[in-house]
């Protein structure tokens, strides 16, 4: 079993470790699970075994954190760092070192160690004002969000309880509207808002939240329903257990906006064939009354007009993109998406011969460039272009003639003549029940085009594949591992546009 480590529990989140701990043990990420859900944290902590979350998703969320809290500690540069002591006596040594770096006159302490009524806590950055202490927890968001209150609300009561003077509490977040330019600025890179005032207001309110969640522990497992706690503030990894009762075609498996589900799981509607027809839109009753009768729908007029939009050449065109909390790269914003691979296929006339292309960066380096220059000797400026998803191609294109103005007008030739493939399927001028109201290609594709699956590949979505580009990093002195990488990047990428290219063939067949 593979182990994420959390500086707030003191040591490592397995089950053998786990057991180590008295029942009413809480930490930091304890106490916040336990708010949103007391069932959630009777589980994490009896029943851990019932956990769907896999440890790649745990570690790559802990790995953001901690490179997001290493680039923070330069807002206060030069500080002591206590670092995490994975021992038995780890806690013990945690909390030595962080006094004798207060003792010793330490103006900020870098994961600064506390323990106080059984709950050990690390601070992100302690920062010695002129009022006392401060409070400084970093956030990988873009915004202040309530839970974070929360978060240091507890951090406050722990140092106070300590006997520490906090004089002042912060939220440091990512500023989502900062773009780099040269070396990275981390004063402007995040942003602290001053939250002392909600955390002094919460105090009582986490002593009572303890109260609860250790008598709830002392019980047995806590009777809660699902719900809208299920997913906020964050994605439960206790789902797959708690919804096992949810079958297939269920209210919750309604696709867009329109009747709230859990309202209908509230008056015992949980299949869709019993929900009354007249509370769904047009939409989702296209959805309920298709799966119902597993009926398909083709309008062929619509059908005949979007084909119409489209002309040879023709070019079918995909991106893959990362996005980072911190930009890596001049011009680029926190979480932007920078396109580092495309996959092109095009046909001079309609049914002639298809033709591809396809280019990924290198790892560590910045790949706008090279995939733009490579583009450029590609794909003619008067020529139409197909995607899925019109939009997001599209974003990508913008940003890159902000970043390279003297291409401005041969990329915008090529958004003028885009087309979007998905179109159709978004207006449901094209409806199958098996698409299960989706319009997504991944559920569009096997459907329309059953010999082509995404099933069999290493790399199946658009997040794989990102995780996939930041692997080739790690794999740049391991030829025979970047190069089985690189092969699964490419295969992807290319059948997506393979995927848009039979899907149109099968449009033209429906008419």
């Amino acid at each position: 079993m593979r182990t994420i480590k959390s500086k707030e529990d003191g040591n490592v989140l397995s089950a053998k470790s786990a057991k180590k701990k008295p029942s009413n043990y809480l930490s930091k990420s304890l106490y916040i699970r336990g708010l949103q859900c007391h069932k959630s944290l009777y589980l994490e902590k009896f029943h851990r075994d019932l956990k769907e979350e896999t440890a790649a998703e745990a570690q790559e969320r802990f790995d953001i954190g901690n490179m997001v809290g290493e680039s923070a500690r330069g807002l206060f540069p030069d500080g002591v760092l206590v670092p995490y002591i994975e021992t038995e006596n780890g806690v013990a040594e945690q909390l030595r070192l962080t006094s004798e770096a207060m003792k010793k006159g330490s103006k900020v302490i870098y994961e600064a160690s506390f323990q106080y009524d059984g709950i050990f806590v690390k601070v992100d950055i302690l920062h010695k004002g002129s009022r006392g202490w401060e409070i400084y927890e970093v956030k990988a968001g873009t915004k202040l969000d309530p839970v974070y209150v929360d978060d240091a609300a507890l951090q406050y009561y722990i140092l106070t309880g300590a006997g520490i003077k906090v004089g002042k509490a912060f939220i440091s977040h990512i500023n989502g509207g900062y773009v780099r330019k040269g070396a990275l600025d981390v004063q402007k890179l995040f942003t602290s808002e001053d939250i002392t005032k909600q955390v002094k207001e919460k105090q009582l309110f986490v002593i009572e939240q303890l109260k609860k969640q250790r008598r709830m522990l002392k019980g047995k497992l806590p009777k809660i329903d699902i719900g809208p706690h299920c997913s906020d503030p964050y994605e439960c990894d206790f789902c797959d257990h708690c919804w096992k009762h949810i079958p297939d075609d269920s209210v919750f498996d309604l696709y867009g906006k329109g009747v709230n589900p859990f309202d209908l799981y509230a008056q015992a509607i949980i299949k869709q064939k019993d929900i009354p027809l007249d509370l769904l839109n047009r939409a989702q009753r296209q959805q309920v009354v298709a799966t119902a009768k597993k009926q398909n729908a083709v309008d062929k007029k619509k059908i005949r007009e979007f084909l119409k939009t489209l002309s040879y050449p023709l070019y079918f065109l995909d991106f893959e993109t990362f996005m980072s909390a911190i930009p890596l790269y001049d011009g680029v914003k926190p979480y932007q998406q920078v396109p580092f691979q495309y996959s092109l296929h095009y046909q001079n006339k309609k049914g002639g011969k298809l033709y591809h292309t396809e280019f990924l960066a290198n790892s560590g380096i910045d790949p706008r460039k090279p995939l733009l220059e490579k583009m450029l000797t590609e794909i003619p400026d008067d020529v139409c272009i197909l995607t899925y998803n019109m939009t997001f191609e599209k974003r990508v294109l913008t940003e890159l003639s902000t970043q390279f103005p003297k291409h401005k007008k041969a990329i915008e030739k090529w958004t003028d003549n885009m087309q979007d493939l998905m179109v159709p399927f978004r207006q449901r001028d094209v409806y199958f029940w098996k698409f299960k109201g989706s319009y997504s290609i991944k559920n569009v594709l096997p459907v329309l085009v059953p010999q082509l699956s995404y099933e069999d590949l290493e790399i199946a979505d658009g997040g794989a594949a990102m995780d996939a580009y930041h692997q080739m990093g790690a794999a740049k002195d391991n030829p025979e591992e970047l190069a089985k990488i690189r092969e699964n990047l490419l295969a992807y990428c290319k059948l997506d546009t393979l995927a848009m290219v039979r899907i149109l063939e099968t449009l033209g067949e429906l008419i």
